[in-house]
C-alpha cells in the first residue's frame, strides 16, 4: 500500500489541483449555485477514488512482489500478473536472470580450467624436485645441504598451492575415517625432521596411543603440518622443546601444540586468521604468506574441527585443535 500511495501522490495532487481550479473558476464567476460546484468536485473525488482502488486491487500482486524482500533468487522470476506493466517487468527479469545464469556458468567454467591447470602444473613441478631428492638424499657433502633446504621449501609451497586449489571442491575431495592421532603427529613429525634439526627444536610427544578422533586423513595431515613447521619456525635456534600433546575433554579430544619461540604480540592475534596477514612476525621472518593459519581456520571449519590459539610475545604459543564428540 504504501508503495502504491507513493507512485501515485503526483495524480492524487494533480486532481486536487484541477478541482480547487474549478471552485476558483465557479466562485470568480460570481456562480450563485455553490452546491453545484461542491457536487462536481465530489464528483471528481468520487471518481478518483474508484480509479484508485481498482488500480489498487488490480496490481496488487505486483506492488506486494516489489516491496516484500525475496528470499530466494528463483522468487524474482516468476510470474506477478496478467498486467502490461507486470509482464513488461517480469520478461525483463528474466532476461536478466538468464544473463546471470550465462555469466556464472562462464565463470564456473573458467574456475574449473584454472584449478585444472593449477592442478596439472604442481605435479609436474615435483617431478624435477623428486629427482633433485633423490640425487642429493645420500651425498655427504654439506654442499648439499642447501639443496635440500630449497627444495623442501619448494615443495612444501607447492602442496600449499595444492591445497589452496583443492579447497574449492573440498566437499567432493574429503573422507571423514576414525585415526589414531599418535600414529598421525609421528607422519608429520617424520616428514619434517630435517627441518627439526636444521632448527635446533625437538617434538615432545605426550598422546596416548589408543587416542583416536574422527576426521580426513588427508586434510588433518596438512592442518597439522602447517601447526607443527609453524611452531618449529617461530622457535628456530632457541633450543627448545615442541609439545604436543593431546587429552580428553567430556566428549570432546583437544590437541595442544605448544612451543616456546617469539610468540604472537596481542596486537596480532585477533587478525591471525585472516588471509595474508603476516603482522609483526612476518616482517621479522621473511618466508611468511600469510596464507597457514588462513588455511587451517577454514579446513577445521570443513571437518566440524575447532581451532584455537592461546600466544605471548617472547614467551611462545599455544595452538588447540577441538574435535567435538570425537571420544565413544
Amino acid at each position: 500500500m504504501k508503495l502504491f500511495l507513493q507512485e501515485h501522490i503526483p495524480l492524487i495532487c494533480y486532481t486536487i489541483g484541477q478541482l480547487f481550479i474549478v471552485l476558483f473558476i465557479y466562485w470568480f464567476d460570481g456562480y450563485p449555485h455553490i452546491l453545484t460546484a461542491l457536487y462536481s468536485v465530489f464528483m471528481g473525488i468520487f471518481l478518483l477514488t474508484g480509479y484508485l482502488i481498482y488500480r489498487y486491487y488490480s496490481h496488487r500482486s505486483f506492488y506486494k512482489r516489489l516491496s516484500t524482500p525475496m528470499e530466494t533468487l528463483n522468487e524474482s522470476i516468476q510470474d506477478s500478473d496478467l498486467t502490461p506493466l507486470s509482464m513488461a517487468l517480469d520478461k525483463l527479469l528474466q532476461t536478466q536472470y538468464q544473463n546471470y545464469q550465462n555469466q556464472l556458468k562462464k565463470w564456473d567454467r573458467k574456475q574449473q580450467e584454472q584449478m585444472t591447470f593449477m592442478n596439472q602444473w604442481v605435479h609436474q613441478m615435483k617431478t624435477p624436485l623428486s629427482v633433485i631428492e633423490l640425487i642429493t638424499q645420500d651425498a655427504d657433502d654439506p654442499r648439499f645441504d642447501s639443496i635440500i633446504e630449497e627444495t623442501e621449501r619448494i615443495k612444501k609451497g607447492l602442496e600449499m598451492v595444492l591445497y589452496v586449489a583443492r579447497l574449492e571442491t573440498f566437499e567432493q575431495d574429503f573422507h571423514v575415517d576414525r585415526v589414531q592421532l599418535l600414529e598421525m603427529i609421528d607422519s608429520v613429525i617424520h616428514e619434517n625432521k630435517r627441518l627439526f634439526i636444521r632448527s635446533y627444536v625437538y617434538p615432545e610427544v605426550r598422546v596416548d596411543p589408543l587416542l583416536t578422533v574422527e576426521t580426513d586423513k588427508k586434510w588433518f595431515q596438512f592442518i597439522l603440518n602447517q601447526v607443527i613447521t609453524n611452531a618449529i619456525k617461530y622457535s628456530s635456534s632457541k633450543k627448545e622443546k615442541i609439545i604436543i600433546s593431546a587429552y580428553s575433554k567430556g566428549r570432546a579430544v583437544i590437541l595442544d601444540v605448544r612451543d616456546h619461540g617469539v610468540g604472537i604480540p596481542a596486537a596480532d592475534l585477533p587478525r591471525v586468521f585472516h588471509p595474508f596477514y603476516t603482522g609483526e612476525n612476518g616482517r621479522k621472518f621473511k618466508e611468511s604468506t600469510g596464507m597457514g593459519l588462513y588455511l587451517v581456520k577454514e579446513v577445521c571449519g570443513k571437518l566440524n574441527h575447532r581451532i584455537e590459539i592461546q600466544s605471548e610475545a617472547d614467551k611462545g604459543t599455544k595452538v588447540s585443535i577441538v574435535f567435538p564428540y570425537a571420544s565413544r
